[in-house]
């Protein structure tokens, strides 16, 4: 078997790049030739970065040529692909050439603002997606807002490293309760929210505290939020971590924040659950497809302060419930193991290429 795997690394190390290293590592691990063409390499030269316009020439042009040569050698294609301008510079070149070249594309399709993408622009998605082999997508959501389109699409789940991401020998001390939260501060993730319900709730339990692990456009503007509500001495920005340094920070938290307004099948939260931290996370998206309320998280509405609050309060007070929540969600997370996932991914590489 002879693979190309298309898609991008990291940094950052965000969900889809972190999928495509793990994904790569993996199956060279069961014997598959995996040849990768990553769609963010740096610009080179470096300095070519900083030139709009002509970046984006200096990225494509080598790219589409990449994928030109990727397409003659290997048996099937396997593309990483989101939504956005992504699309069109890097998924839909990918299933026209593999059409030229006669080699089958399978679209591992991913971001959870697929329904207002494809709203806005499924005339331009579909005559690519349609020749594609085959449609993947990670969630029962993403399948879900496809089908409203017209498109078929199967689901193999994301994988989770379960050697790494494991639970701690025992739970820290309740001195400092402490929530932790893994996303990039940008406004989709909804920080802010997290921070307003950190202050409601520590008016009754003035112990919590948070940590807030991501990087991005509005670090200055959640920072003075956190001055306004004098919250300065409970708040840390860790800035972007490592993975080993991700894992220690569950290990040292009482429960895990997941504020997002929009969203598809976080990676953070079963991270999260994998390491045995209770998780409260907004009901957006596919979070409901992978986390049921009250038995493997606690669910609110996004953009409701008070609302999380409430749930920081319960956690905080109810230890049965966290020792629930823990138990059920390291459950939860088995079938996201590399053990389950694999034989879905070998099967269809082997249909598609025995069928070209």
């Amino acid at each position: 078997m002879r693979l190309g795997l298309v898609g991008p690394l990291p940094p950052p190390n965000g969900g889809m790049a972190m999928q495509t290293l793990q994904l790569a590592r993996l199956l060279a691990e069961e014997g598959v030739a995996v040849e990768l063409v990553q769609t963010n390499a740096p610009y080179r030269p470096a300095l070519i970065g900083k030139i709009r316009g002509l970046r984006a020439l200096f990225r494509i042009v080598p790219y589409l040529v990449r994928i030109w040569r990727l397409a003659g050698r290997v048996d099937v294609i396997h593309l990483m692909a989101n939504s956005g301008w992504s699309w069109q510079l890097f998924a839909a070149p990918v299933i026209w050439i593999g059409r030229l070249r006669k080699k089958p594309v399978i679209v591992n399709y991913r971001g959870g603002e697929a329904r207002e993408y494809l709203g806005a622009s499924a005339r331009w998605v579909k005559p690519s997606m349609v020749r594609a082999a085959q449609l993947v997508v990670p969630s029962g959501f993403l399948r879900q807002v496809f089908s409203e389109f017209g498109l078929a699409a199967s689901v193999i789940p994301n994988i989770i490293d379960l050697e790494t991401f494991s639970p701690a020998v025992s739970e820290p001390p309740e001195t400092e309760f402490t929530f932790a939260i893994t996303r990039n501060l940008e406004p989709i993730y909804g920080l802010e929210t997290a921070i307003r319900a950190l202050a409601i709730a520590r008016e009754q339990v003035p112990s919590l505290r948070l940590r807030i692990a991501g990087s991005g456009p509005l670090r200055a503007e959640l920072q003075r939020l956190v001055e306004q509500l004098g919250l300065g001495d409970a708040v840390v920005f860790l800035g972007r971590l490592e993975r080993q340094q991700v894992v220690e920070l569950y290990h040292n938290a009482h429960a895990m924040l997941n504020p997002s307004r929009v969203d598809n099948m976080p990676n953070s939260v079963l991270e999260a659950l994998a390491c045995g931290v209770p998780v409260i996370s907004t009901n957006v998206g596919g979070v409901p497809y992978i986390v049921e309320d009250g038995h493997t998280a606690l669910l609110v509405p996004p953009d409701d302060a008070p609302a999380m609050a409430q749930a920081m309060i319960k956690l905080y007070t109810e230890k049965s419930l966290r020792s629930q929540l823990r138990e059920q969600g390291c459950r939860a997370v088995a079938q996201y193991a590399w053990d389950e996932v694999r034989p879905m991914w070998l099967a269809l590489y082997n249909t598609h290429a025995v069928a070209v």
